[in-house]
């Protein structure tokens, strides 16, 4: 991606400084939102991953896996200053600005990202997969650990089986998906230019040993590293 320009920024107001503004943003960025579409043909895969090693400050991580091996290609992560406070609802306005500057340092343009957060299951629809994802312009799905909004049943304990999320007008906004056998669901929702059946598939396709898809692992990882080799 080098210096390339996000799709999205020479449009769109992205950030806020405040919890009113970020809400009006996300508004209108849900009118971008491509939530159909099978992905095409995948050879790169991105995750992201974020540390914080003191409340002002955050590592920023992407890293880039060859699909379908899984193997990385290419990674960044950057230290940032956090500038808007954690509002559940607006994490996008709190990571976003770090990661877009982490995607803005690859070289290679993934044809996928999977985010730690959500996408459209998210009170307004435009979680940070979603927010991301109409930035950057790329498919992009929402693959987080805890619900933020809706409700599901617990699906079937073997690796595959999912039960819907269900938003509050009884739409589904994503799927609790057993990504190993036993082990508590991850929550996936579309992010941004993808049906949920191939969100689906696409996060249990990389899945290897662990229940976190690898790219978001090894990102997570790195943010980690990162920020506790450089005294965080």
């Amino acid at each position: 991606m080098g210096n390339q320009r996000s799709i999205g920024e020479g449009r769109l107001q992205p950030w806020a400084k405040d919890a009113e503004e970020a809400t009006r943003i996300q508004l209108r960025l849900r009118d971008h939102l491509v939530c159909q579409g099978r992905v095409g043909e995948v050879q790169k895969v991105a995750g992201t991953g974020v540390f914080y090693p003191s409340s002002d400050q955050m590592i920023a991580a992407v890293v880039v896996v060859s699909f379908p091996d899984l193997v990385p290609v290419e990674s960044v992560a950057l230290r940032v200053e956090v500038e808007f406070r954690y509002v559940p609802g607006l994490l996008a306005f709190r990571e976003g600005p770090g990661l877009l500057s982490a995607f803005r340092r690859l070289q290679q343009q993934p044809d996928l990202v999977i985010f730690h957060g959500h996408g459209m299951a998210h009170q307004r629809g435009v979680g940070l997969a979603t927010h991301l994802g109409v930035l950057l312009d790329l498919p992009s799905i929402g693959c987080a650990d805890s619900l933020l909004f809706g409700c599901h049943q617990p699906p079937e304990p073997e690796k595959g089986k999912w039960a819907p999320i269900i938003g509050d007008s009884g739409e589904v906004v994503g799927a609790a998906l057993r990504t190993r056998t036993d082990t508590r669901p991850m929550l996936v929702s579309i992010g941004h230019r993808v049906d949920l059946p191939a969100a689906i598939q696409m996060v249990l396709d990389c899945c290897s040993t662990f229940r976190i898809p690898e790219p978001l692992r090894l990102a997570r990882k790195l943010a980690r590293e990162q920020g506790q080799a450089s005294g965080g």
